[in-house]
């Protein structure tokens, strides 16, 4: 049987996750390969091209590759470039649409991977319908897509929508990016646990943390601890889960959504994270925005969110230009 698909890849600074989907979102294969292998993006082009071939070539069905669509960090969609990547093998400024047209011969269409996310959401999740809302990406730092009248906000530069770096405490934490107090270095997998440790040297509570060293902790196992009643777990998502709706606050205030999504692993602890993200929220928000907004899990956060977004992203693309 032949069917018509694109290649969704997303690509992380560990792994490069890719799969082939069909505009109703089904995946028909999805495989990884290194990141951090490939020094030289050309080598880790052709080493892409080659993985999905063999992959194809074990299939019984024919595909036809539409185009590309591509979710990476500091991914600009309109110069098509990967730009001064923090946690890439790659520096500077990589032309990465034009080399993956070049090798694959098809359209390609590039965007950071929370804007990616968002448009999975939209396009195959529970934001279908919607026309302004927020997706928030809880990975190892902390990612936002703006959705205004069914598209993704991009700005002037192409890098509008960097909630993960506003600032949420003066003075506060050390991030990545150089600045100090970011919002990531609070709210993602990393800040909440650098949270979890802060309560444990301020605070004289039994708590299970304390035979847990910081390398092998995870959201996971603070989810797992606050269900069980330990106390520094149930604070450490209150202090989370505050600075994140305080922060959505202003975001509501400068668009108005109707839905603010979260997605990724500490997304995963459900309303241990959106209860008190939902209280801070509210506490913040100018009074006519109040008890309008919802905060939920993303529907696909048991799916490859970061497959589907990328694939979305170029299924958008080639709608707009009339090629389907």
């Amino acid at each position: 049987m032949h069917r018509e698909v694109v290649l969704g890849v997303d690509i992380g600074g560990t792994f490069t996750k890719y799969g082939l989907v069909d505009q109703s979102g089904r995946i028909y294969l999805e495989d990884e390969i290194s990141t951090r292998d490939h020094k030289i993006i050309e080598d880790f082009i052709m080493a892409l091209h080659r993985h999905l071939d063999v992959h194809i070539d074990r299939k019984k069905e024919r595909f036809t590759i539409k185009g590309i669509g591509i979710g990476a960090p500091n991914g600009n969609y309109y110069t098509g470039c990967i730009e001064y990547p923090p946690n890439l093998v790659w520096k500077g400024r990589i032309e990465l649409v034009k080399l993956i047209e070049k090798a694959f011969g098809v359209p390609a269409v590039l965007t950071n991977d929370a804007n990616a996310a968002a448009l999975g959401e939209m396009l195959f999740g529970a934001a279908r319908g919607l026309n302004h809302f927020i997706m928030i990406t809880l990975g190892t730092g902390l990612g936002s897509g703006l959705i205004v009248n069914g598209e993704i906000v991009y700005g002037n530069d192409g890098f509008a929508g960097e909630l993960g770096h506003v600032m949420a405490v003066q003075n506060g934490r050390q991030c990545g990016c150089g600045k100090r107090g970011c919002l990531e270095t609070y709210v993602s997998a990393s800040g909440i646990k650098r949270t979890v440790f802060e309560l444990l040297a301020e605070e004289t509570a039994d708590s299970e943390f304390r035979k847990i060293t910081f390398s092998r902790l995870s959201p996971k196992m603070i989810t797992t601890l606050a269900e069980k009643g330990d106390p520094i777990a149930i604070k450490a998502f209150e202090k989370t889960g505050y600075l994140l709706g305080r922060c959505l606050a202003d975001s509501v205030a400068h668009i108005s959504p109707a839905r603010i999504f979260l997605f990724g692993g500490l997304a995963k602890a459900g309303n241990w994270i959106i209860n008190p993200t939902k209280r801070s929220l509210e506490e913040h928000l100018l009074p006519i925005y109040r008890n309008k907004i919802e905060i939920v899990p993303s529907a696909l956060l048991n799916r490859n969110i970061a497959v589907l977004g990328a694939a979305a992203l170029i299924w958008k693309r080639l709608e707009q230009q009339g090629e389907l």
